[in-house]
């Protein structure tokens, strides 16, 4: 193995989740699945081939390169979306390519409008209004002179969405703001209907909303964590949890595993040091193995001295500081340790398992956080 660790993508596990969001959603509503932040670990291109294999057809990025990488993985021809940074230098490229993006501010939308011309071709944007996010989106009370500039270029653009985003779907302590966004994100859809602008999809779901918030479904779900296996939060499981099948604890099964190898075997007597400093004293004859994976791999150093893997099928703790690049295990109670045995930093081995959740908990780090600091370089395979 060339590289340190590696990263396995389930594709069985992914249809298992677009199904369960199918049912949840309805078969009428289109998903778009968010890739941002290398879709969310996995990585853009395995995303793209999986996603396209069960049906997916829409991709939701942050950026243009993103949606670059979507464009060159894609084989379907699907729809991709930008939801955040756009250039206006690039706004020629994703026109010509056919790639809708978000206006939220007059400065895209002119410029947009002008390369429309220059191209002689339509831009395809998603207008985004400010519901109470209070991020990014046009606020009420500029809505006549978007109205009227979109009224004024309708030959130059192509309205494929009105949407807007929650502000923590995810929490109940966010109920009442939700609420008042939904109502605010219709007062701006009733408003533009009276001035004669429809639009091609009606679209305000991320996965939060879409499981917790049923009257947020419309034309359009921008599914992001909860297709790679995670829920947005525990409020988010607890909620559902009652309106699940009783022999279905939880529908949604983890894509990602991530696996890396014993590189050397070390004995360490009773009162040495392990690693830098004296952050861990032997408490008695140990048996040390070390891991090539540090925090320049995404396993934090906040992990030292608390973090877990498997190794032989157990869990076993890790001891001393976490370095940056390889960790120490004391594998003392295994009967054998040799140089090149599995060890499985997130996943199942034998009858353990080892979750994003109880990965990143031990740092208070949340699952969108630990998947996206996974560095693009380590490699990514995709399994059955």
């Amino acid at each position: 193995m060339v590289h340190t660790s590696y990263i396995e993508i389930s594709r069985s596990a992914y249809k298992n989740n677009i199904k369960f969001i199918k049912s949840q959603v309805g078969s009428h509503v289109t998903i778009s699945s968010v890739v941002k932040g290398n879709a969310y670990g996995h990585g853009i291109e395995n995303a793209v081939k999986i996603a396209e294999g069960t049906g997916i057809r829409h991709f939701s990025t942050f950026s243009t390169d993103e949606a670059i990488r979507v464009k060159d993985a894609s084989t379907k021809k699907s729809e991709i979306m930008i939801m955040g940074m756009v250039e206006n230098e690039n706004l020629s490229y994703l026109i010509d390519n056919e790639i809708s993006f978000y206006v939220f501010e007059m400065d895209r939308l002119q410029a947009a409008i002008h390369t429309s011309k220059v191209l002689g071709k339509k831009a395809k944007i998603h207008v985004e209004v400010e519901t109470g996010f209070h991020r990014t989106g046009f606020e009420w009370e500029e809505r006549n002179a978007l109205a009227d500039t979109i009224q004024k270029n309708k030959e130059n653009l192509q309205l494929c969405g009105l949407c807007t985003h929650y502000a923590g779907a995810e929490s109940i302590a966010n109920y009442v703001r939700i609420q008042e966004q939904i109502k605010v994100y219709h007062e701006f859809k009733q408003w533009f209907h009276e001035k004669g602008l429809y639009f091609d999809k009606y679209h305000t779901a991320c996965s939060a909303a879409s499981l917790s918030y049923p009257e947020t479904i419309m034309d359009m779900v921008r599914i992001g964590i909860a297709q790679y296996g995670f829920w947005p939060s525990q409020e988010t499981y607890m909620l559902k949890f009652k309106q699940l099948a009783p022999n279905m604890k939880n529908p949604l099964k983890r894509l990602i595993s991530w696996k890396s190898h014993v590189m050397s075997v070390k004995k360490v007597k009773i009162g040495d040091f392990i690693g830098y400093g004296n952050s861990y004293m032997a408490s008695r004859n140990m048996t040390i193995a070390l891991v090539p994976i540090g925090y320049c791999h995404g396993f934090s150093r906040n992990l030292s001295n608390l973090g877990k893997v498997l190794i032989q099928g157990k869990i076993l703790p890790v001891v001393g500081t976490v370095t940056m690049n390889a960790i120490s295990v004391d594998v003392t109670d295994l009967k054998s340790v040799t140089k090149g045995d599995e060890v499985v930093i997130i996943g199942r081995q034998r009858r353990n398992e080892i979750t994003v959740a109880s990965f990143g908990e031990s740092v208070q780090q949340v699952n969108y956080e630990l998947l996206t600091r996974l560095p693009h370089d380590i490699p990514r395979k995709i399994i059955s």
